[in-house]
């Protein structure tokens, strides 16, 4: 039998078709290399579907980002592009993401797209996908010439080289610092590109506003050549190689659920013979494993390796999948020797000493010689049913083919064990070849090892966690409509979840700060007065003012009505300054405060708008902070926790809040012990003073905008 006749449409595949070329991109640098390299070949139109898009993502390093005629960052390059050839469309769609990933991608996505390019740069967010499930295709289509595919996102915390160095300075990003980490895509031209058009078409078409271009009319005869839009530097692999699309779509508005990959993987085991080589970030569908299982006892000459990452990184995806990954390996090795089936993952000690595992995020799958998988479906409950996902199935049909297969195996297991793939294909040739394999290659090299998850988990919040980060099943059943057709509901957007989350704070802190008012003995405006009164005249004076300032800050009480309080109670010269001192202690406590949460990862969630401010923040220094305080734009605390989360300093902060205030808490001070005056002896005098106090604070307002205006004008210019 053909390999292709395993192909089923409408079963396990959606399209049959050829690929004229195809290469695989191993490994992120080699990825951003040739699609930065294909924008810029871009002629007509560029479609990006992931599960991130970040503006912030450099394409290029080193000698290659400094060299370059073009942008390496993702956002300056289809900026560049668009604008030079405006008859260029560029489509973007994400994922409107979840809680999961909350504090690690973009929050304004689409607003800071919309914000740096062109009209010509289509950005929208997929809210279309049942709630628990996520839109983790990964494709691009450029000119309906090129298409890239696999497990590779322009994300953060992606980037490595092939050779994966311990320590890599480039391996830095604003989430932190990363370890080594493996991915794989594929790059491919000739007929297969039509149905990738076709689906990143049906993709946006289906939830954005703006429709996008028909596509090209492109003669799909047998190329002699790779099209233009081919990436220069990217040697063709394959050739004229048959390949299927499978797609895992869950149901989403009226579209029918597909579950094209879990049935192709099913296909694909019960087809080997000889060796089913997995790397996949994860392991915890059992119904592949029993399938596994099945064909290594039915088929005694097979084997099967696996090589996956050891350490998780978050308690949800140790409960859910290291958790279930111990299932799946119970279940894979059940009554088959050691030396047929192996579960490994790959670590290195660089000359220093440093240590580090290699995190597996690709998804590549080697059945005996006759077809190589390169997809965005994990070995999971989720990616069979619940989310979006597009595998690449490619098929040998002669011996040319079936030599690249077994090329590409080895080559991958040679890179995680230290060993040319020529070395790994005689070692897997030998009798106990992967007790062989297990042997370290050499000192500094990577090395390959059995996973040991009962190390990580005891499996007790198995049951609580897997539901969350693994179902199989939306989190929300599907509503019943009238018309008889079924409903689910999405995750809910960044923005609704970011906004509800501040205005549930806000409200609970209004809430506590009633209680308090209310209930709590000495936290109302009384209590407060006779407090400070009671500490007039002695030397805990400035530190009761303090106390009060402090807590007021906490519970977001407004500084103005305090600052006439204590100028009430205290007169117009130390009032003042007892004022002055408690909101500068109040302000440096919440500062850090901010800064603490912002090293806990809120700095990130505004994305460039954060970091646009904060640029503002740093040119304007003491200044900005002054301007701020002269016409408090928001609450005094808040003002004091965003400033902790933005990277301006303590000293600059506190210089420009001294300046900001201090004028003002003079005339303060006026008023309030005019008030006082009025309550006590309320003559033309006292009068006089409250409104002259009032008319200063005013106009100090005014005048002190006005210069800071002058000097910020004077300072772009």
């Amino acid at each position: 039998m053909q390999t292709e006749n395993l192909f089923e449409q409408g079963q396990n595949c959606w399209r049959k078709s050829e690929a004229e070329f195809a290469a695989l991109l191993i490994d992120c640098e080699n990825f951003y290399r040739a699609i930065h390299n294909a924008i810029c070949k871009a002629r007509h139109s560029i479609f990006i579907i992931g599960w991130d898009i970040d503006s912030r993502i450099r394409l290029l390093r080193g000698d290659e980002e400094r060299n370059s005629p073009w942008p390496s960052v993702i956002s300056d390059l289809l900026a560049r592009k668009a604008a030079e050839n405006p008859q260029l469309n560029i489509y973007l769609l994400r994922w409107d993401s979840s809680l999961s990933f909350f504090t690690k991608r973009e929050l304004l996505l689409k607003e800071v797209w919309d914000q740096k390019t062109p009209d010509n740069v289509h950005t929208w967010l997929d809210r279309s996908i049942p709630m628990g499930g996520c839109q983790h295709q990964k494709v691009i289509v450029v000119d309906d010439e090129v298409a890239f595919s696999g497990g590779m996102d322009i994300a953060v915390q992606r980037w490595d080289t092939r050779r994966h160095p311990v320590v890599e300075v480039e391996r830095e990003d604003e989430n932190g610092i990363y370890s080594p980490l493996h991915d794989v895509q594929c790059v491919m031209a000739g007929p297969v590109v039509g149905h990738f058009a076709e689906l990143v078409r049906w993709r946006w078409d289906r939830v954005a506003d703006v429709r996008s271009e028909p596509m090209r009319d492109i003669k799909r005869a047998p190329l002699d050549s790779p099209p233009p839009a081919w990436p220069e530097g990217v040697a063709p692999f394959f050739r004229r190689i048959p390949c299927a699309i499978a797609r895992t779509i869950p149901f989403m508005d009226s579209v029918p659920p597909v579950q094209e990959v879990r049935h192709m993987f099913l296909d694909l085991i019960q087809s080997a013979e000889d060796f089913i080589y997995l790397e996949n970030q994860f392991a915890s569908r059992q119904e592949i494993a029993e399938a596994l299982n099945a064909r290594l006892k039915a088929c005694k000459s097979l084997r099967v390796l696996i090589i996956s990452t050891y350490r998780p990184k978050s308690t949800f995806e140790c409960e859910a999948y290291w958790a279930s990954r111990i299932d799946f390996k119970s279940i894979l090795e059940d009554g088959v020797e050691k030396d047929r089936v192996q579960m490994l993952y790959s670590s290195a000690y660089d000359e220093e000493g440093n240590f580090a595992h290699k995190r597996i995020h690709s998804k590549v799958s080697v059945f005996d010689d006759k077809y190589l998988v390169v997809g965005s479906s994990n070995l999971s409950n989720r990616s069979m049913s619940l989310d979006t996902e597009c595998d690449l199935i490619f098929a040998a049909d002669n011996d040319i083919h079936r030599q690249q297969i077994l090329y590409a195996r080895n080559d991958l297991i040679g890179e995680h064990s230290g060993r040319s793939p020529e070395r790994v294909g005689e070692i897997l040739a030998e009798k106990r070849s992967f007790e062989r394999l297990l042997k370290p290659a050499g000192k500094y090299a990577y090395r390959l090892n059995e996973v040991q998850d009962e190390l990580f988990t005891d499996k007790s919040l198995q049951v609580v966690m897997q539901p969350f980060s693994d179902p199989e099943e939306p989190m929300l059943p599907p509503l019943p409509m009238l018309n008889g057709k079924r409903f689910f509901l999405g995750n809910p957007s960044r923005k609704l979840v970011l906004f509800g989350t501040l205005a549930g704070i806000t409200v609970l802190m209004l809430g506590l700060a009633w209680l308090a008012h209310h209930f709590i003995p000495g936290f109302n405006t009384e209590d407060v007065r006779a407090f400070l009164e009671e500490s007039r005249g002695t030397w805990w004076g400035l530190p009761a003012v303090c106390l009060v300032y402090v807590v007021a800050g906490i519970f977001f009480f407004p500084v103005t009505v305090l600052s006439v309080a204590v100028a009430a109670v205290f007169g117009p010269i130390m009032g003042p300054l007892y004022g002055i001192c408690g909101a500068l202690l109040s302000a440096a406590l919440l500062f850090g405060a901010g800064h603490f949460l912002g090293l806990k990862g809120l700095r990130r969630l505004g994305g460039a708008k954060v970091r646009t401010i904060d640029e503002k923040f740093r040119r304007s220094g003491i200044i900005g902070v002054a301007a701020v305080r002269l016409l408090p734009i928001a609450p005094y605390s808040l003002v004091n926790l965003v400033a902790g989360i933005s990277s301006i300093s303590l000293l600059q902060f506190l210089g420009g809040t001294f300046l900001g205030m201090f004028p003002t808490m003079i005339a303060k001070g006026l008023v309030g012990d005019s008030l006082a005056q009025i309550f006590v002896d309320p003559s033309p005098l006292s009068v006089a003073y409250l409104i002259g106090g009032i008319l200063a604070w005013v106009g100090i307002a005014i005048l002190s905008q006005k210069l800071v205006n002058r000097y910020q004008r004077q300072k772009a210019a």
